[in-house]
């Protein structure tokens, strides 16, 4: 049996909710695939919380949403019919990497900011391994939008991944700096 400390259950809730507030900070419903800072959230739950707990964090948000509470970033913003969005698989995403990147991470006290760094790359390239093909799917299937793959790369990828890039490297200088401070690394 899998058992939390008071400490492990706060930081989780305390992701969930970064997690919150980083969808609903930037809602809008203007376009297929929002601008959103789950990708850095979901990068720093791994990096600070570890492979387990990152994800654990990104699943409880989950959970929040798909039971309604209205803390996705697009309409409708919660509840169970959201699995059938577009972009619900950047959030399974999201969960995978937050456990890949903590995983990466598990020998940290060793580890360089390069080697953060390029934990937090993967994290990036696992997240869109999921997402896109979700994407492709759901727009293709299940609303019946004729998107070419090169299509839904321009709408789901291009815009997005320099700006990932760059929340992967604030990241892991984030998650380097919590978890040296976390656990009195000097």
């Amino acid at each position: 049996m899998i058992s939390y400390s008071t400490r492990d259950i706060t930081m989780t809730a305390v992701f969930a909710a970064l997690a919150v507030v980083a969808a609903v900070l930037v809602r809008y419903g203007g376009s297929i695939v929002p601008f959103s800072l789950m990708p850095f959230v979901a990068l720093l739950a791994g990096g600070v919380l570890g492979a387990r707990l990152g994800a654990l964090s990104i699943i409880v948000y989950i959970l929040l949403g798909l039971v309604g509470l209205p803390v996705f970033a697009t309409p409708p913003f919660g509840g169970p019919a959201y699995v059938l969005q577009p972009t619900f698989g950047m959030l399974i995403g999201f969960v995978l990497c937050a456990f890949v990147v903590g995983t990466l991470l598990k020998n940290r006290e060793e580890s360089g900011l390069a080697f953060y760094l390029l934990s937090m790359v993967a994290g990036v390239v696992v997240y869109y391994l999921i997402g896109l093909p979700y994407l492709y799917v759901i727009l293709n299937f299940y609303l019946g939008q004729a998107f070419s793959i090169v299509k839904v790369l321009y709408i789901g990828f291009i815009p997005f991944i320099a700006l990932d890039l760059v929340k992967a490297a604030a990241a892991a200088i984030m998650a380097r700096a919590l978890y040296r401070r976390l656990s009195g690394i000097v």
